[in-house]
């Protein structure tokens, strides 16, 4: 008998126990209404902006048009962890079936990956409107728009292929509980029987692959930006600038500040409630804040919400 054989014979894990926040037990009912009114909240924000972008002919221009795909997907990534973890906190129940997990972790790896290229495809669009203004129209057309938030939902694919082929090679056999609040990709590899070192490096190198190319074109894009602006010669022309890509760069930095301190802070037993801590930033937080953000810092989306409240008030005054 190979020692692969042996393993896979000792595979006996048909669910994981989520600690999530189990040394809060005195919090559990203000923990279950706290996340419960966050996630109304993201999903009616995010789902009005979604309304809005589609209905409302101000806001359809590529910039809405991908501010929409990112509230869509908001809605995915939020429903994607707060439901689970809410019947958790509710029922006391932290047991999660083994493809129950792996549902939840292929969902959120795909999600994440693919809020880091759509983030980047909105920061390239603002460079062309800020640095390129008079070419603007012909190289961000309805076709090219299409195009690129078509690329963004379908390039975690390629990533995300490759985890599932590694983690159908894993076997787990015990311990099965993992200390987090979701089934996240490092946690529940971690839990497996076999030698999972090419694991794990195999996993950095694609994951490397899938969010560095965003980021740095991301970051590229407002190192033009912000050299554009600064070269404006009114203070309120440099002010109207900054204010078309103000909203984005807050989200960028909220999504990408917590995400960085989640996966590059050591992992140590005195770091675990910390990066617990980072990563209900960016999963439950983050969805929270883009639809909050936007209608806050943004004068037509202010603008829609008010004519959209305004025809609320017709109708029930019918």
């Amino acid at each position: 008998m190979t020692e692969t054989t042996t393993w896979r014979n000792r595979t006996t894990v048909t669910e994981f126990i989520l600690l999530g926040f189990g040394n809060l037990q005195d919090l559990q009912i203000p923990l279950f209404l706290l996340f419960l009114l966050v996630y109304i909240v993201t999903v009616a924000g995010n789902i009005a902006i979604v309304f809005l972008v589609a209905t409302d002919r101000q806001l359809q221009t590529p910039m809405y048009f991908f501010l929409g795909n990112l509230s869509c997907l908001d809605t995915c990534y939020s429903s994607t962890i707060l439901p689970r973890m809410l019947a958790s906190v509710f029922s006391g129940d932290s047991a999660v079936t083994f493809n129950g997990c792996l549902i939840q972790l292929y969902c959120f790896c795909f999600l994440a990956i693919a809020e880091c290229y759509l983030l980047a495809v909105m920061a390239y669009d603002r460079y062309l409107a800020i640095c390129k203004p008079l070419r603007y129209a012909i190289l961000m057309n309805a076709r090219t728009t299409i195009q690129l938030a078509t690329g963004a939902w379908l390039c975690p694919i390629i990533v995300l292929t490759v985890i599932i082929l590694l983690l159908s090679g894993l076997t787990f056999c015990g311990p099965n509980v993992i200390d987090h609040f979701f089934c996240d990709l490092g946690p529940v590899v971690s839990l497996s029987c076999t030698d999972i070192k090419w694991v794990m490096w195999t996993i950095f190198i694609m994951s490397c692959i899938d969010t560095f190319p965003p980021f740095l074109l991301t970051l590229t894009s407002y190192v033009f930006i912000i050299s554009t602006i600064l070269r404006i010669p009114s203070t309120k022309g440099r002010q109207k600038a900054f204010s078309t890509c103000s909203s984005h760069l807050t989200v960028v930095t909220f999504f990408y500040g917590t995400l960085i301190m989640v996966y590059v802070l050591p992992k140590t037993n005195s770091m675990g409630d910390l990066k617990k801590m980072f990563s209900v930033f960016y999963t439950v937080l983050t969805p929270l804040a883009n639809p909050i953000i936007y209608s806050l810092r943004n004068k037509e989306v202010k603008e829609s919400l008010r004519k959209a409240f305004g025809k609320v008030n017709i109708i029930i005054g019918i």
